[in-house]
């Protein structure tokens, strides 16, 4: 596999790596000590566990299994969406919004029916949003962590055969071994600014579809769908290998910001409701 023979572990790599392994913990934890000490009165701990369920079961499961039979599976379906970027972005926007929408909707309007309090939309939003991090980008990070340790010690054949990359794995895996590889601080900036962008994303989203719920305006759901791909086209449309990362992290800022301000003056509109 002389393709491997080539991979330079940067001297930034494995630090970079370290620190952003440890602020993947960090951040989810951060948001849910900070709010629940802020609001300790007004919130209770089932509302983060079925923010994690939430997340888990509609992205996880539901979404899985769709996405392994419209993309994984060989069928015309996943061989029109795969060699279509436009029915690429439009499945890959459309499935996060709907499964992610729709699961805190259900969840919200019909389990959570006890202590409904704005409060408790937020930390919803942090259960979903620190999940996502702790098993999707977290475990991600580690693997790349694992690679460049294995990597930087120079002996090939060890790091092939700890990792089980085989000859017919190997075109997959290169991928995967260069981005470890190439890993700095550029990237660890940029994953830890996406993840701060998610975890806010993920409360603005919340608290917007607890509004529909809770005031019963069935247009809020919709609403927080549409937003949702919107944030998610140029994630997308990256994945296609068509825009620069860093006009991604500007386009999810612009969206996170917008989603914000609407949160927070729904928030404080409930808020105000609750004084009168």
């Amino acid at each position: 596999m002389s393709a491997f023979e080539n991979i330079v572990v940067g001297n930034a790599s494995i630090p970079s790596l370290v620190i952003t392994v440890i602020l993947m913990i960090i951040i989810p934890v951060s948001f849910f000590i900070y709010w629940r000490a802020k609001h300790k009165e007004q919130t209770k701990i089932s509302w983060l566990i079925a923010g994690i369920i939430g997340f888990l079961v509609s992205a996880r499961v539901l979404e899985l299994g769709v996405h392994y039979l419209c993309i994984v599976m060989d069928n015309p379906v996943s061989r029109f969406i795969n060699g279509n970027t436009v029915a690429f972005v439009l499945y890959g926007i459309t499935m996060a919004g709907v499964f992610e929408e729709c699961g805190r909707h259900v969840v919200m309007k019909y389990i959570l029916k006890n202590n409904r309090t704005p409060e408790n939309a937020v930390m919803y939003g942090i259960g979903h949003g620190g999940i996502e991090v702790l098993t999707i980008v977290l475990p991600l990070m580690i693997t790349y962590l694992t690679i460049a340790v294995l990597f930087s010690k120079g002996d090939l054949e060890t790091a092939l055969k700890t990792l089980n990359i085989t000859e017919e794995v190997a075109t997959i895996a290169l991928p995967t071994v260069e981005a470890a590889a190439s890993f700095d601080y550029f990237m660890m900036g940029m994953n830890v600014i996406e993840r701060l962008l998610a975890m806010l994303a993920h409360i603005g989203f919340t608290v917007i579809v607890y509004y529909g719920v809770v005031t019963g305006k069935r247009v809020y759901l919709p609403l927080a769908i549409v937003l949702h791909m919107l944030m998610d086209t140029f994630p997308a449309i990256y994945q296609r290998g068509l825009l620069p990362l860093w006009s991604v992290e500007l386009w999810a800022a612009f969206w996170t910001v917008m989603v914000m301000l609407f949160a927070v003056s729904l928030y404080k509109k409930m808020k105000n409701q609750e004084m009168n």
